[in-house]
Order: C-alpha cells, then structure tokens, then sequence
C-alpha cells in the first residue's frame, strides 16, 4: 500500500528525473512528460510548486527548463511532498468537520503517524533516490548524464 498521494509520488519522480537529467542543460518540461508517459500540461503546475518551494529552478527560454535549485544530496523525499502537498492544498485540508472523534482521536493519531512518515522520508535524499536509479538502470538506452557534483 502507498500512502502518498499520486501527485506526491509524481513530484518525487519528477525531481529525481530532473537530478539525472539536467546536465549540462536543464531538463525540458516536455521530454520529462514523454519519460513518464503524460501530457506536458500535467506536470507544469507541480514543476512550478517545486521551484516556488525552492527545490527547482526554471530556467526560460528555447533550451529552458528545469534543474536542481540545490545539491541533489540537500533535497529530501520529504522536502518534496511537502511542497506536493502545499500546492493542492492537502496539507491544510480540514479532516470532517465538526467531528469530537476525529478532532480528538483519529485526527491526531493519524497526524502524527503522518509526521513520523514525514521523518522517514526526510532521510531519504534525491542523491540516494538517483543512485538507485542508477543501479537498477531505469533509464537504460539514455544517455548517460555527467555530474560535476562535489
């Protein structure tokens, strides 16, 4: 079971798509929808959230896109759902309203469980993420992206 959300998951592949491919020239919005088989348009909101958090960087004009706005080894799992998460609104939603058993009960068990979650993702950097990547060769028959990386 995984308890992200698909925009969530989405927004961690987009960035760890991006750290292995935008080197020497930043990633194009486009070739990384045609990678994970969407619409161009489907992503332009959350690349746009990931550099409004900090976590991209855009860069216009005709061989624009997107890059790291950071070391690959300084950006979590969970730096990236928070900002997911922040630009639909999930992390702000209400639960019921007007609900005793949710406000003092269920609400913050689950809010809790969420911030352990939350941890657990915060250990887990796009470097870690992109190195996996690496080895189980997920992007095999791509060109292979240098990193100047220190």
């Amino acid at each position: 079971m995984i308890l992200l959300s698909r925009r969530s998951l989405l927004a961690i592949a987009a960035v760890v798509d991006i750290a292995l491919h935008a080197r020497p020239a930043p990633a194009a919005a486009k070739l990384l929808a045609a990678r994970h088989n969407l619409p161009p348009r489907h992503l332009e909101t959350m690349l746009q959230a990931l550099v409004r958090a900090g976590i991209l960087k855009g860069v216009r004009g005709p061989r624009g896109g997107y890059e790291l706005a950071k070391e690959r080894r300084k950006v979590t799992a969970g730096d990236i759902v928070r900002a997911a998460m922040t630009s639909t609104g999930e992390d702000s939603m209400p639960p019921i309203p007007e609900s005793k058993l949710v406000d003092l009960v269920v609400g913050p068990a689950v809010r809790d469980a969420g911030e352990v979650f939350l941890a657990s993702l915060d250990k887990l950097t796009v470097e870690d993420l992109c190195h996996q990547a690496e080895e189980r060769n997920v992007f095999a028959g791509a060109a292979s992206p240098v990193d100047y990386t220190i």
